[in-house]
């Protein structure tokens, strides 16, 4: 999807930019940004996380996108760390936590940012693949795809926030059962255990997503990152707190333009006058 190509919807889009591993593009209010190594079913290296760094450092900072769907070019989401990467792990000058902090990076903006972000996974999401999926806040699966986190098989653990994403998606027990035996799960085990989101045709993948990530994008922005916040923020800390990081957020979101146009809106939807 470089310069005058077509988006995942077969039409232009609003902006478009190309690095060598990652396509990105904006279609109105949503952005798309497309894994880049068919030949390789969107295996990691570290030029491709710094890439995502790069972008979601930018994407943050100019906050002109209201929802981003991630997803994969070719048959496959991703497989994971290309296994270049893991011959090259014990040569390395630094050390293997520092270079996981740093690349951990590539993922955790998609958490952290304030707009809401979907995993289109179709074919393939094992490993790094899986764990980028999770860094979302929402997963749409075609029923074709596999996901799976097979690193305990190989003798290292899930560096990129599976250890801790995943409990947090299906609960303790079912977490350490898929990591540690590392089997693959379809895209409907996957939804009954609360992984999926929504389980589509594997035809339906790119508007499914699309959809989601429209209807997403047309919401207030404020309440929608605040919501966000508050949500992941519910894991850590006690009710109290997040009760009061709740009220916080109200008077922000009373207080903003987003607020009373919306409240005219559907005040005109009802028709009925504002109080």
């Amino acid at each position: 999807m470089g310069a005058g190509s077509t988006g995942p919807h077969g039409t232009g889009s609003d902006r478009e930019h190309a690095v060598e591993h990652l396509r990105y593009e904006q279609r109105g209010r949503v952005g798309w940004l497309t894994l880049h190594r068919p030949e390789r079913l969107n295996a990691f290296t570290h030029a491709m996380w710094a890439e995502m760094r790069a972008l979601g450092a930018r994407l943050v900072a100019e906050r002109e996108v209201g929802a981003l769907v991630v997803i994969g070019a070719g048959r496959s989401f991703s497989s994971g760390v290309d296994l270049a990467v893991l011959s090259e792990a014990t040569a390395m000058e630094r050390s293997p936590a520092e270079v996981a902090l740093e690349t951990q990076e590539a993922y955790t903006w998609l958490e952290e940012a304030p707009f809401p972000t979907v995993a289109a996974v179709r074919g393939a999401c094992i490993g790094g693949g899986l764990e980028l999926a999770l860094a979302c806040d929402l997963r749409v699966v075609a029923r074709g795809a596999r996901l799976a986190l097979p690193e305990v098989r190989m003798g290292f653990v899930p560096d990129m926030g599976g250890c801790i994403r995943l409990p947090r998606v299906v609960g303790a027990a079912a977490a350490k059962d898929l990591i540690w035996t590392g089997r693959e799960l379809g895209a409907e085990e996957a939804g009954r255990l609360g992984l999926a989101d929504r389980v589509v045709d594997d035809g339906d993948l790119e508007r499914v997503a699309g959809a989601l990530a429209d209807e997403l994008a047309g919401l207030p922005p404020l309440a929608v990152g605040q919501a966000k916040h508050l949500v992941d923020g519910s894991f850590t800390g006690t009710v109290r707190d997040g009760l009061r990081a709740t009220a916080a957020a109200l008077e922000a979101c009373l207080r903003s333009a987003d607020c009373a146009e919306a409240v005219q809106a559907r005040a005109r939807d009802l028709g009925v006058a504002p109080g």
